[in-house]
């Protein structure tokens, strides 16, 4: 079992950005005195080489259940969270961590907003289920307004981003059927090489990733792959029993993967000559993490189905989203589809708060205006342990010197340092803060980055 020996530095006088936010969110140093906390100590000191640290016992006891009782489809950082408020989050010994993670974009508005956790409470005293046996009041005006966000006529709720993606799937094929004439059973769905969609079986099927596929066949068939951002290789792949082609924008587990500029205005020009649904995969990208509201916001292109989640459950409840006009979801009929949870009046009424949040801007304004900020302090890492940087608004992908470590390595010394980020493929970071993030905070962020990073090159020229 690894456990982080704790290398605090000071963040200095940091507060939570205004947005969504009623209280003041206190990013000091833990006070020494309180239980289980450790001194801030100059970033300049040495790691301490010697045994664990007794103030670790509490996260390694609760580690050790996970292990026991938790199947291990997850590695992750040996932080044990006990709470959380903005884009802080404070582990069952009392050390504070900045998230630069929030819950691969689940987490966009920050931890506990004010606004979305006083919907969440008022509803909990109402009505939380009543499954699409019977309506609710709170469905109604949860579809109608994500409708009017995305432009589109109808909504079908759901509650994982991947159970958005298999039924964009399903309606993609159902559309292919009823409207388009393919012969049922006949149809195919363009995606992407290096595409991340989820693992269920279905996904997994068209996915490059042989830890997520090995082991898990037979695969379901009527897929094809090609380069993401190569359109001629998509125009070969289309063919009279292509029903839809599904894209991520850009590509998050990829490494923050962003398309040539021609790419998406190309893909929506090809869809609608040949009579095809463009299908945008908007779960991590979409809901003001790259700066706009949707991804695809970007390129000035609309698609056909927008698949949501994440974010639309406010870091709350997992709520997701088909969302399309009615010529595209009008082909379901009852008894076709369906989700317990689906559209249940806590997530509904939760998910409701979200858009009128999003209706503002000012989300979407904070990701453009800080994602400069954090790019510009980022990408003067380059030649100091950091090969490259990319993304849009407050979403980073950072490729590390592989000589420097693993992504896995490099994301436990910055833990040790109070900064939580993921590592994908080998040594790309992700770098996706809460919206709420402030500059103060992203710079003392960046300044953790380049302190482990300095650290490591210099081992290096040691060795």
């Amino acid at each position: 079992m690894t456990i982080l020996k704790t290398v605090m530095t000071e963040p200095g006088d940091l507060t939570a950005g205004s947005v969504g936010a009623s209280r003041q969110r206190s990013s000091e140093p833990i006070d020494s005195s309180r239980e289980g906390s450790s001194e801030p100590i100059d970033s300049s000191r040495e790691r301490s080489s010697g045994p664990i640290d007794s103030s670790r016992q509490r996260s390694s006891e609760a580690i050790a259940v996970d292990d026991q009782y938790a199947a291990h489809n997850y590695s992750p950082l040996p932080v044990v969270a006990s709470s959380a408020d903005g884009a802080w989050i404070t582990d069952v010994e009392g050390r504070r961590y900045l998230d630069c993670l929030a819950a691969y974009s689940a987490v966009n508005f920050g931890h506990r907003n004010p606004e979305i956790t006083a919907t969440a409470h008022a509803q909990l005293d109402a009505v939380t289920l009543v499954s699409r046996a019977f309506h609710s009041d709170r469905l109604g005006p949860f579809c109608a307004a994500l409708a009017e966000l995305c432009g589109k006529d109808m909504v079908l709720p759901m509650n994982s981003g991947a159970e958005a993606v298999e039924s964009g799937i399903k309606v993609a094929r159902k559309w292919g059927t009823d409207v388009k004439g393919v012969p049922a059973g006949q149809s195919n769905i363009i995606v992407a090489h290096n595409n991340f969609h989820g693992r269920t079986t279905t996904i997994i099927s068209f996915s490059d990733d042989e830890t997520a596929r090995r082991g898990f066949g037979p695969y379901t068939p009527g897929f094809r792959a090609v380069p993401f951002g190569d359109v001629d290789a998509l125009i070969d792949a289309v063919d009279e029993n292509t029903v839809a082609v599904l894209l991520e924008p850009i590509q998050g587990e990829a490494g923050i993967i962003v398309p040539p500029a021609d790419y998406l205005p190309r893909v929506r020009k090809l869809c609608t000559e040949r009579n095809v649904l463009m299908i945008a995969d908007e779960i991590q990208a979409g809901l003001a993490r790259t700066g706009r509201t949707f991804a695809c916001d970007h390129w000035g292109v609309v698609p056909d189905m927008y698949l949501l989640g994440k974010a639309l459950g406010g870091g709350v409840v997992p709520l997701s989203a088909v969302v399309a006009n009615r010529d595209v979801l009008g082909v379901l009929h009852p008894g076709e589809h369906g989700s317990t949870f689906g559209g249940n009046p806590l997530a509904a009424a939760i998910g409701t708060t979200v858009v009128a949040m999003l209706q503002r801007g000012e989300f979407q304004a904070r990701s453009a205006e800080l994602g400069d900020r954090l790019h510009d302090r980022l990408r003067g890492l380059i030649g100091h342990g950091v090969l490259a940087v990319r993304g849009l608004g407050l979403w980073a992908g950072v490729d590390i010197d592989p000589r420097l470590g693993t992504g896995k390595q490099v994301s436990l010394r910055l833990a040790a340092r109070g900064v939580l980020v993921k590592d994908t493929h080998g040594s790309t970071l992700r770098f996706a803060p809460p919206l709420v993030i402030t500059e103060k905070e992203i710079d003392w962020a960046v300044d953790q980055f380049a302190a482990v990073l300095a650290e490591a090159l210099a081992q290096t020229v040691k060795a």
